[in-house]
């Protein structure tokens, strides 16, 4: 896993997976990691996987009887990740259930193919085209944030929670907001809603 800086990689919502399964996971966290590691795939006879991208095969991690199955947990979650895909339909590739996270609500995951955070800070600094690419939403639905949100019926108060979610998200990935006043706004309107 590649990180803008040690301590963003160690607290990365993609390592709480193969915390609770003991799967060691090597983390990177210099500015030209991300091209080595495209271009180094496997290391002593290990094939070198980055946890941030595509679909996570939880059932190639072992002990796995607690984890249900990819389509099961999809099923059961069509109409959150349906109504969640439609609020976020400008900032996302694709909304999915997952359960590569145990404690945080959600992640955004990088397609199979799409260009890292850190390789599209060189390419920016140095002046380069950087092609446009969304990430997926992947979201915890045993999480009491997802299920406060599965049960939120105004849309308006879904659509504020949803983008929040997403801004969360990116925050916890090192990413830029592209809007920190509507984030900083919406936060507001929350913590006004509670104290009241």
């Amino acid at each position: 896993m590649v990180g803008d800086n040690f301590g963003a990689a160690k607290s990365s919502p993609h390592l709480e997976i193969f915390r609770k399964k003991g799967i060691e996971v090597l983390l990177l966290a210099e500015p030209i990691d991300e091209w080595l590691m495209g271009q180094l795939r496997e290391y002593q006879e290990h094939t070198l996987v980055d946890i941030t991208r595509g679909a996570l095969e939880l059932s190639e991690l072992g002990d796995s009887e607690d984890l249900k199955p990819a389509e099961q947990l999809q099923e059961e979650n069509k109409a959150l990740v349906e109504r969640l895909s439609a609020v976020l339909a400008d900032q996302v590739s694709e909304v999915r259930a997952t359960q590569r996270l145990t404690d945080s609500p959600a992640c955004l995951v990088l397609g199979e193919y799409d260009i890292g955070e850190q390789m599209r800070k060189i390419m920016a600094a140095s002046g380069q085209a950087v092609p446009e690419s969304k990430p997926v939403l992947e979201v915890n639905p045993e999480h009491p944030l997802i299920i406060r949100l599965s049960g939120e019926s105004a849309d308006e108060g879904f659509s504020e929670l949803g983008h929040l979610l997403f801004d969360q998200a990116a925050l916890a990935e090192g990413r830029q907001l592209a809007d920190p006043g509507a984030f900083v706004q919406r936060m507001n309107r929350l913590l006004i809603e509670l104290s009241a």
